[in-house]
């Protein structure tokens, strides 16, 4: 494995906005064309997850493959352009061409084990419960948030509420359990203190949802 090249990242300034901090090394002609290509989450049904995110926040399927133990599910958002289904059909199957699929950015697979949507009512052998951990919940932190950015916070919130969907945060709120900072954590020293004014001018202009799986999904503006 390549050694560490970066030097020892510094503490931040509280409060302060920094953009292209000079953490980042010259650009590489190894890693030039790499690019971040699709965010992978467990889901436990395909039905209600689909629903969220195609109809709710406007993804669609590019292909679907069912590898035998499991299916996955592609979806991408189709360009605004497109207007008829033969359109969008075009689109997907275009898209799902290699090299095609693998160049494009923003892509979201959802990873449907079978038999999977009865495992929140069943335990594992130490008599745990063996449901799906969504990354925000103590002990096991891991996974944050999607990020999708939308024209009408507000809008969309109201959308989503109207279609039964969890508001975790609405706009104009920036407390720190919306972050999500747990107690759990601060009973243990970990992010301790309160959200910094330049921060909760930026934060309360998001908005945060739950997916069906408890996901959480942040909903950024498009223009401020």
């Amino acid at each position: 494995m390549p050694s560490n090249t970066l030097p020892q990242v510094p503490p931040q300034e509280v409060g302060h906005f920094n953009p292209s901090p000079n953490i980042n090394p010259s650009p590489s002609t190894t890693t030039k064309s790499y690019k971040l290509n699709h965010l992978a989450i467990r889901i436990t049904n395909p039905t209600t997850s689909l629903n969220f995110y195609i109809n709710l926040l406007g993804m669609r399927i590019i292909f679907t493959m069912n590898a035998g133990p499991f299916t996955i599910y592609y979806l991408g958002h189709p360009p605004p352009d497109i207007d008829t289904a033969e359109e969008l059909d075009s689109w997907a199957t275009k898209t799902s061409e290699i090299p095609n699929m693998t160049t494009t950015s923003g892509l979201l697979e959802l990873y449907h084990v079978h038999r999977s949507e009865n495992q929140n009512q069943s335990s594992g052998a130490d008599g745990d419960d063996v449901g799906v951990s969504t990354g925000n919940t103590p002990p096991h932190l891991g996974f944050a948030h999607l990020g999708f950015t939308v024209p009408d916070v507000s809008a969309a919130v109201a959308r989503l509420r109207e279609g039964g969907v969890t508001i975790l945060k609405d706009v104009g709120v920036s407390s720190r359990e919306t972050v999500p900072l747990s107690e759990w954590e601060a009973e243990r020293g970990i992010g301790r203190g309160e959200i910094h004014e330049n921060y909760a001018w930026f934060f309360e202009k998001f908005a945060m949802v739950s997916d069906p799986d408890g996901y959480t999904v942040e909903l950024i503006p498009q223009s401020i």
